[in-house]
């Protein structure tokens, strides 16, 4: 029998990482949840998960150097999974209650709050749009996940002239607005919602992302 991949569940301070570091167990990762430098880079694969404010998320992955440690896995093309506000920090700035809040700009857009028009924070169920090809949704293009975000990115301009890799994959969902549920860019993926809370179809979808490393 094979080894599991090994999956580090970046341990920054974050609240409610245990279900995801169960969740990844289930899906058939060997889990550990750290902030250990060697193990963070050495990992088959790195979960960052964040749970509250945009600005609070950077300010604890700045206090532990994780944007360096991160940075240099996509370098290495050694995969990447972030989820909710892990999703979010991944592009070039938050804005929320006008405060602006600088990302790490792996993805251009911005953070921002979804129409007022709409009950907030988008807490449930919702469908998904998935991109073609989608490794992450492979099988679960009919599916629903769970939402608990009062922001997102609602547009996308990438720049294709500046990367030599494919196009990253966008898949979409709408809460007032449309806005951007996941992406997946070579070894760096991510999600608005949050598998591990998302029921069978959260657990098959890690599964692709583990089978993936």
């Amino acid at each position: 029998m094979s080894p599991k991949p090994s999956v580090v569940v970046l341990d920054y301070g974050s609240g409610n990482v245990h279900s995801a570091v169960r969740a990844l167990e289930r899906a058939g990762g060997q889990v550990e949840l750290t902030q250990d430098v060697d193990a963070v880079l050495n990992a088959d694969g790195l979960v960052v998960p964040g749970v509250g404010a945009f600005a609070a998320v950077m300010d604890s992955l700045n206090a532990i150097e994780a944007p360096r440690w991160i940075g240099r896995r996509i370098a290495g093309s050694r995969p990447v999974l972030g989820i909710c506000v892990g999703h979010q920090v991944l592009f070039e700035r938050g804005v929320e209650h006008g405060i602006a809040a600088e990302g790490m700009g792996q993805w251009p857009g911005e953070v921002t709050a979804l129409p007022r028009e709409v009950v907030v924070p988008h807490m449930g169920w919702n469908t998904v749009r998935p991109a073609e090809g989608s490794t992450l949704f492979r099988g679960l293009e009919d599916q629903r996940f769970y939402f608990v975000h009062s922001y997102a990115v609602q547009t996308w301009d990438f720049d294709q002239s500046i990367s030599a890799m494919a196009p990253p994959q966008v898949t979409w969902s709408h809460h007032g607005a449309d806005f951007i549920a996941a992406v997946e860019n070579g070894p760096l993926s991510a999600t608005q919602f949050h598998p591990e809370k998302s029921g069978d179809a959260g657990m098959q979808l890690l599964r692709n992302w583990i089978t993936s490393l």
